[in-house]
């Protein structure tokens, strides 16, 4: 967590929730259907989006005051989730190969962030799979670590015990006995947002956030209609209460979803991200999209690395994702001249991930 926050716990009535739903689907000039559907963008869609990435345009944002920083990310191989046991190795290799300090681990509390959407076992592409779940918490467990705890505030569906059961999910964390936090109704503290790419003086954080010594977001690999990809960072959306910000997160999506991505990553800094692609989502994600079997894990202590890595692993310029390119030198790496590559080469693993079929979709990719 970001060392600079209030120590003083907030109620979630003071959640400065001013949108609702249908109200910011007004602004913001979408339909219920639009939102529902994945976004069935129109000709007008340009417009719609530009509205949607934030109603006050591009914010000033800090100076690059790492413009030389340099990275380390591992890209490994597994064509499937049905071997755990590989899982695990797989995983920990990976965290001992990019030097995973096992002496802060060793009677830590590990909080494992990932992407649960939708109640679907049917579409493996939409949540973190379960088994993966299994897999980094038991590495983390064979590491010594104290606790290892799941925890996700989902976006869309507001009955979490129903997604848990649905994903998936549940079943495994009954078996092996890992608590599950759901962040939306968690207790509150509020923390000064460093950033500023969003008009928000102050985040509302879940207060589980200062229980963990170590936090690991381990997204899904996928494409998102808006913000062309939805990778490590922009899974840190989960952390954000629903109390406070509404669902699906309307508050921050009117603040910008660019600009909300960097606040909360500059608030909460994650310190892990392990993404799964072992299958990912290419077309009208991060929901309505198409499985796409990548059979790849990406992982790293720098989330902005991690992400243009898996950026460039589904043939998308992270230069011309907006948040990425402004995370460089400011949260991470992003270039690739500063990412030093483990494991497998970007170019043997690159494989094109199709957006949706959309001119705004151009931004992202000639």
């Amino acid at each position: 967590m970001n060392s600079e926050t209030s120590p003083t716990p907030e109620t979630p009535e003071s959640c400065p929730v001013s949108t609702s739903r249908r109200g910011f689907l007004a602004a913001a000039g979408l339909g219920t259907a639009a939102i529902a559907g994945g976004l069935a963008l129109s000709n007008g869609g340009a417009a719609v989006l530009s509205r949607v990435f934030g109603h006050r345009g591009l914010p000033q944002l800090p100076p690059r005051t790492q413009p030389n920083i340099t990275a380390e990310v591992l890209i490994t191989r597994v064509a499937s989730y049905d071997d755990d046991a590989r899982l695990v190795d797989t995983i920990s290799r990976g965290l001992v190969e990019l030097g995973l300090d096992l002496d802060r681990v060793r009677g830590a509390t590990i909080l494992l962030k990932p992407n649960l959407v939708e109640p679907s076992t049917a579409a493996p592409q939409i949540n973190t799979h379960p088994r993966f779940i299994r897999a980094v918490a038991e590495a983390f467990r064979k590491f010594d670590a104290g606790e290892v705890l799941v925890a996700e505030g989902q976006g869309h569906c507001r009955d979490t015990d129903y997604v848990l059961e649905q994903s998936g999910l549940k079943a495994i964390l009954d078996e092996d006995g890992i608590e599950f936090i759901d962040l939306n109704h968690d207790d509150i503290f509020v923390a000064r947002n460093p950033m500023g790419a969003t008009n928000l003086p102050e985040l509302f954080l879940p207060a589980t956030l200062k229980r963990a010594d170590f936090i690991v977001s381990l997204p899904k690999m996928k494409t998102h209609h808006w913000a062309g990809v939805t990778l490590s960072m922009k899974n840190m959306f989960g952390v954000m209460p629903g109390l406070c910000y509404g669902w699906p997160k309307n508050v921050l999506h009117y603040q910008g979803i660019m600009q909300s991505i960097l606040d909360i990553n500059a608030t909460v800094r994650p310190h892990l991200a392990i993404v799964d692609g072992i299958v990912g989502m290419d077309g009208d994600g991060p929901i309505m999209g198409n499985p796409k079997p990548a059979g790849l894990i990406t992982m790293g202590f720098d989330l902005p690395a991690v992400d243009a890595t898996c950026a460039r692993l589904m043939e998308i310029d992270p230069n011309r994702v907006w948040y990425l390119a402004q995370a460089d030198g400011r949260l991470g790496a992003t270039a690739e001249n500063r990412i030093h590559q483990r494991g497998e080469t970007i170019a043997d693993s690159k494989q094109r991930f199709e957006l949706v079929d959309h001119p705004s979709m151009k931004v992202f990719r000639d």
